[in-house]
């Protein structure tokens, strides 16, 4: 795969670009943490770019695994050989990406159609070990103490993850900022998404991460509560 673009967010957060899909880098002392693990192959040019922001992919300690779509969870098992790191995932999601369970069948609308099928164009996923399976609210061991918000109707098991300390919130792909802030595509339960969306917008981030789109660090908490409404 082509180099990936790295772009610092804050001193200790990273943007890893793979054109469709991204995924984040976040830095506690020289202990890493990956959310989400871009396409499969990718491990090589995910560790160069590590070692451009003057870091050591060796310090990778995990990776979390916000679902079970490809274009998330492709490296996250190379990575995790090359360097040991944890695999994380919800319950819910994990035996999708162990590759026991199918990847559910999200309900399209009619415009979805082509981008769903354009995103298709991103390599399939291997079967992906992994070694944690959390649950709503559970602590994960970084960013002074990063939890676990359950967000299902993306996918059955989708999640954010909040850093509450730092006003972070990373949210898969329940919403997008491609054009703005706005809800995202391709749910499996679209009811179940907006009220997942809901729920991150009562967080009231000061730094919003998406699966799709740019990273928002200026009025974050109000562009979230204002596409809810």
């Amino acid at each position: 795969m082509a180099s990936i673009a790295l772009t610092r967010i804050t001193p200790r957060l990273h943007l890893l670009d793979f054109s469709i899909g991204q995924a984040y880098l976040w830095r506690d002392g020289e202990e890493l943490t990956l959310i989400d693990a871009g396409w499969v192959g990718s491990a090589p040019a995910i560790a160069e770019a590590i070692r451009t922001a003057g870091l050591d992919p060796a310090r990778l300690r995990r990776i979390v695994l916000t679902h079970c779509h490809r274009d998330h969870v492709g490296a996250a098992g190379e990575l995790a050989e090359l360097y040991g790191a944890e695999v994380l995932a919800h319950r819910l999601d994990a035996p999708v990406v162990r590759g026991e369970a199918p990847v559910p069948d999200p309900d399209l609308l009619e415009w979805e159609v082509p981008l769903f099928e354009h995103g298709l164009t991103v390599p399939e996923a291997p079967p992906t070990r992994v070694d944690r399976e959390v649950e709503d609210g559970e602590e994960l061991g970084f960013g002074d103490g990063a939890v676990v918000v359950h967000t299902p109707g993306h996918t059955p098991g989708s999640i954010a993850v909040h850093l509450p300390r730092h006003g972070v919130l990373f949210t898969g792909d329940t919403v997008a900022t491609v054009r703005g802030v706005t809800f995202g595509v391709f749910h499996v339960d679209r009811a179940l998404a907006r009220d997942s969306m809901r729920t991150l917008a009562k967080l009231r981030p000061s730094v919003l991460c998406c699966g799709h789109g740019a990273p928002v660090v200026t009025d974050a908490a109000d562009l979230l509560a204002g596409a809810v409404a």
